[in-house]
């Protein structure tokens, strides 16, 4: 599903952010991307996304190496990956309803096809009663919910999550999880970079563990173990 074959990148300075990493994530696992400040997720992550490039090796996501991708096929690869801030990044002149929908406009999908999504995608995040409500209406909660809506409305088939409990309190951060379990249940592949110890410990899903640009830990049924 999502393939690092030898992935190096350095940047300016010779700063280096990743060293020959390697590694593989299964179709419809959830991963845990631990690490301190610094230690290269960031990195990961904007790789994954195509918007750095690696300096050396390659990445395949599905079929497509990526790294090979033409600037004009680099939408469309995008358009297959959900991607959920900790400061929410939503529109603030747009409803709740406006916001999802807002994902769905930019893959041109047809009006019919949003009435019939979004409300879906809304109901699944538990926000079928506030499709009405601007983002200043709600609560950091109920943002990161209309956030993880936009984020699967185009039914992705990788989730990236990053540090998406960072700004909440732990009863809310549970409800989120709860909704990320959901979806990575329903067959998306979820990626969660985070330094919420006791979320990473709890769950007991796959661990991968940066420091320093390298991978020092990779266990299926991982804990945080260490402080940062």
């Amino acid at each position: 599903m999502i393939e690092f074959k030898n992935v190096s990148k350095i940047y300016e300075n010779d700063v280096i952010a990743l060293s020959n990493i390697n590694i593989t994530i299964d179709r419809g696992e959830f991963i845990f991307l631990v690490g301190p400040s610094g230690a290269g997720k960031s990195t990961f992550i904007k790789l994954l996304l195509k918007e750095i490039d690696p300096t050396s090796g390659s990445i395949v996501v599905g079929d497509t190496d990526i790294t090979s991708l033409k600037r004009k096929e680099i939408p469309c690869y995008r358009r297959k990956i959900g991607m959920v801030f900790q400061d929410f990044r939503l529109i603030p002149t747009l409803n709740v309803y406006e916001n999802v929908a807002f994902a769905m406009r930019i893959v041109e999908a047809s009006h019919k096809e949003i009435r019939k999504r979004v409300p879906l995608v809304l109901a699944m995040v538990g926000l079928s009663n506030k499709h009405n409500d601007f983002p200043n209406q709600l609560s950091g909660g109920e943002q990161q919910r209309v956030a993880l809506a936009r984020a699967i409305v185009n039914n992705p088939s990788v989730l990236i999550a990053d540090e998406p409990t960072g700004n909440l309190d732990p009863e809310t951060s549970l409800d989120i999880m709860n909704i990320l379990n959901d979806i990575n249940r329903a067959g998306t592949t979820v990626l969660m970079a985070t330094h919420a110890k006791d979320i990473v410990n709890d769950a007991k899903r796959r661990v991968i563990a940066v420091e320093k640009g390298t991978i020092v830990r990779d266990e299926r049924r991982g804990r945080y173990d260490y402080e940062d």
